[in-house]
């Protein structure tokens, strides 16, 4: 596997530098997050990766984790690509100093398709209109655009249709002959990867590799075929072909309980999100808490006032539900969160204003994790960590 360490960035300032909070007082609220745990997740995915190139998935903010720290340290962690949705992500890459290769595969019409052309960046295409702009901007640049043809196997999402496969294919040669584009990769997307044994993977790698082979016959043949994402590259190692993309596993959270736990997997969470109490109060038996009191006390207690709510990221569905940590025990949200906090009910034990709450985190200090917050509010662990906002200041560390 190509080494595509600190060099791949211009430069590469230290960790401390990076950080958006360098002293230890913590702000209103806040996400720790653990770089070196990024660093060993990628290091064990490219372990399990084995020949096969790895893609560190950054996109969304590499899944509210940073943009550019996390892209830094993956790199130096050895990542042979970065993988991103949209075009602006890719560009905003290049403006910090990454020169390898990045691959961006949403594009819209009348996207930056020249951009990505001057800056040497992979572009996914699941279109023929995405391939004839990409082809215009390799064109008009006088520079071939390296195009990466997707082929829906089965998730109904983008990607050209089986039907469409073989037009798709010839359009792709046709550009490459014109000297317009150079295609170098053929992909798809799985539907059920963290559903190791669901039948649906085993047709799906099958309609791949008849994609790949009448490619092959029209006269196209690819440095890279890829296909797995982090449940995939984890489980289904007949799904690796030459570029693996892992994304929520590079973050330590587990693709889905059927794949494992994280420990299981050999992965450490990298993301805590914590905030201080505002303010600590006695409240009387039967005080309704929050908007239309939909939490009741029971007795006499004490609330506290915990400074994030869903402007931040922590969804209306959290209320009376999601658990947190505050006072040395686990307790869930009372009443509803509103847009800038929410209540959490600590009975009689004692807190006060500045203490720390922690909502979610690795688990090795009896806080939630991610996935715990996943089930309370009904989804998954990637809308966890990739929902908090930009009010929550990011720390970094390791």
């Amino acid at each position: 596997m190509a080494d595509a360490g600190p060099a791949s960035f211009e430069s590469s300032p230290s960790r401390a530098g990076r950080s958006d909070g360098d002293t230890d007082a913590r702000p209103r609220a806040w996400a720790e997050i653990d770089l070196a745990a990024i660093a060993a997740n990628t290091a064990r995915l490219i372990d399990v990766a084995g020949n096969a190139e790895v893609m560190a998935v950054v996109k969304a903010d590499a899944y509210g984790h940073g943009l550019v720290p996390v892209a830094r340290t993956v790199r130096e962690a050895g990542a042979d690509w970065l993988g991103v949705a949209l075009i602006e992500e890719a560009l905003t890459l290049r403006s910090v100093g990454d020169s390898g290769r990045i691959l961006a595969w949403l594009p819209t019409p009348g996207d930056q398709f020249a951009a990505c052309v001057r800056g040497d960046i992979d572009i996914g295409i699941s279109a023929e209109w995405m391939l004839s702009e990409a082809a215009a901007a390799g064109a008009a640049i006088g520079h071939r655009a390296r195009v990466h043809l997707k082929i829906d196997t089965g998730l109904g999402r983008s990607g050209a249709t089986p039907a469409d496969w073989s037009g798709f294919v010839r359009s792709a040669i046709a550009a490459a002959r014109r000297g317009e584009v150079e295609v170098v990769g053929i992909w798809t997307h799985l539907a059920y990867a963290d559903s190791p044994d669901h039948p649906t993977i085993t047709a799906q790698l099958e309609a791949f590799d008849s994609a790949v082979t009448i490619a092959a016959r029209l006269g196209l043949d690819v440095q890279y075929r890829h296909v797995a994402n982090s449940a995939a590259t984890l489980k289904t190692p007949e799904s690796h072909f030459d570029l693996v993309r892992p994304g929520i596993a590079i973050y330590g959270i587990s693709p889905g309980p059927e794949v494992g736990t994280p420990a299981s997997l050999g992965l450490r969470p990298a993301m805590s999100l914590g905030a201080k109490l505002v303010l600590v109060k006695r409240l009387p038996a039967g005080h309704g808490v929050s908007y239309a009191h939909q939490y009741v006390t029971q007795r006499e207690t004490n609330v506290g006032l915990v400074p994030l709510g869903y402007a931040d990221g922590i969804a209306r569905i959290a209320s009376n539900r999601a658990p947190v940590l505050v006072a040395g025990k686990v307790r869930p949200v009372a009443g509803r969160v509103c847009m800038d906090q929410f209540v959490v009910d600590i009975g009689d034990d004692e807190a006060r204003a500045g203490d720390e709450v922690m909502l979610f985190g690795s688990g090795a200090r009896g806080e939630p994790t991610a996935h715990d917050w996943a089930l309370a509010c009904d989804t998954i662990a990637y809308e966890i960590v990739t929902t908090v906002g930009p009010r929550v200041k990011r720390i970094y560390r390791g």
